[in-house]
């Protein structure tokens, strides 16, 4: 009887044992688990947060690069059309200026004239070249001879010679030409939209006015030098009547000494 009730005892004893054991062993292993497994709701924040960094680093550098791209674009593009224009005209002038002083160091017949023109040759090929370098790198295609109005200019120097070529040379490549192209600098100068253009026609400006006051003084010594010549001519002039005239009232004197003496022997022979 005593084995019989202890059965029982001994009986719940265990299942409360096992069931001690079970609970322990829940209590352990869960947390682990949620730990390892995040929430539906952790791994949709993560995810979005994930999509949203993503997508502001790819909007970001997009627009840094478009932005990069518009700016060397804008740098490196195409000119306004006015400033290609004012670019052609220069090179144009230049052109003018370079076939023109060839043409005064082969026909010039001043010394003077001659170094003036040799003087343009060389500082407008400088120019030019800048220039094109320029344009190459806007994009532009220069004219690769004079314009209309150098061209007339040269046609009308070529008919010209000795000291005519000289003036005409120096009136219109040395001081006409070079009027219209400091016009055309100083328009560049304060209007153009292109900063490498502004800044190529200031400095080209510098070289044009030196170049004018060359042109200036190179025709006051071509006046002076005629006048002198002229002078001389002149005085060489003055002097051959001079002469001429003294010569005249030689003879003058030299035929009335026959008369006298014809008379001298008239009345000689009135006398006998």
């Amino acid at each position: 009887m005593a084995t019989s009730r202890l059965q029982p005892h001994v009986l719940a004893a265990l299942l409360g044992l096992l069931g001690t054991t079970f609970l322990f062993h829940s209590l352990t292993v869960h947390p682990q688990d949620k730990s390892d497994k995040p929430s539906a709701t952790q791994s949709k924040e993560s995810s979005s947060g994930e999509s949203s960094g993503a997508s502001t680093k790819e909007s970001t550098g997009t627009s840094a690069g478009a932005s990069t791209q518009e700016s060397a674009g804008a740098s490196a593009g195409k000119i306004s059309d006015r400033d290609e224009k004012m670019m052609k005209q220069m090179a144009e002038s230049h052109l003018g200026e370079i076939s023109l002083g060839k043409l005064a160091q082969e026909k010039a017949q001043s010394d003077e004239v001659k170094s003036f023109a040799k003087k343009m040759v060389d500082d407008h090929t400088k120019a030019l070249d800048a220039l094109k370098q320029m344009a190459q790198s806007k994009g532009v295609t220069l004219p690769t001879e004079p314009g209309k109005q150098q061209m007339a200019m040269q046609k009308k120097l070529q008919d010209q010679t000795g000291e005519k070529f000289d003036r005409q040379y120096m009136q219109q490549a040395g001081e006409r030409a070079h009027k219209d192209s400091h016009k055309l600098l100083q328009r560049a100068a304060s209007r153009a939209e292109d900063t490498d253009l502004k800044n190529y026609a200031s400095t080209a400006i510098g070289t044009v006015e030196s170049h004018m006051q060359m042109a200036k003084e190179t025709t006051q010594n071509l006046k002076a030098s005629s006048q002198g010549k002229s002078g001389s001519d002149k005085s060489k002039s003055g002097a051959g009547k001079d002469s001429s005239g003294a010569s005249a009232g030689g003879s003058e004197a030299g035929g009335a000494a026959p008369d006298s003496g014809a008379s001298s022997g008239g009345a000689a022979g009135g006398s006998k």
